[in-house]
């Protein structure tokens, strides 16, 4: 009965459109990334907290890099913990640096910088590519700490969350409200 089954064309053809499907799904979802991880252990900025200004005369400026605003990761598609840091060099450049990062692998991660509000639970899902955004460059790793410069062009000021941002699903991985 199965080599009467495969002398059929049909037969060859169902085969074929089941194996292209099957490829496609596995490219689209690439489901093994579910388990395999990747640990990036980049050079963090050290720096100091930025003083407050009835503390500090408005004339000193710290030697080094500065944090000007930091939040913890909240978890949102996937379960993601850490902290992301803006910094303030001394030149006037920002970088975004993600501290202790712990989060799913998954296809097409980008670090996003965006003005959207951090919200708990599935209403923050889908919020990040609503407004405005800035995209930092792909995520390097899952796991550890990250630096990303933030463009010349773009002022911090007007952003106020960091999002790690899957582009194939249009989902969030996890979000930090820089406060």
């Amino acid at each position: 009965m199965l080599k009467r089954l495969l002398t059929k064309p049909v037969t060859w053809v169902a085969l074929l459109v089941l194996g292209a499907g099957a490829a496609a799904g596995l490219y689209w979802f690439q489901p093994w990334r579910l388990v395999t991880d990747t640990t990036v252990n980049e050079t963090l900025s050290t720096v100091a907290e930025v003083p407050s200004s009835a503390a500090v005369p408005t004339t000193t400026q710290p030697a080094g890099p500065v944090v000007v605003r930091t939040g913890s990761f909240i978890t949102h598609e996937h379960a993601t913990a850490g902290t992301a840091r803006l910094v303030r060099n001394p030149d006037g450049s920002h970088q975004v640096e993600l501290v202790g990062l712990d989060t799913s692998d998954g296809p097409d991660l980008r670090v996003w910088l965006t003005d959207q509000a951090v919200r708990e639970g599935t209403a923050g899902w889908r919020v990040f590519d609503d407004g405005k955004w800035t995209e930092l460059g792909r995520l390097k790793g899952n796991r550890g700490d990250q630096v990303y410069p933030v463009p010349g062009k773009v002022d911090p000021e007007d952003y106020r969350s960091i999002s790690i941002w899957c582009k194939r699903f249009a989902v969030s991985f996890g979000a930090a409200a820089l406060q």
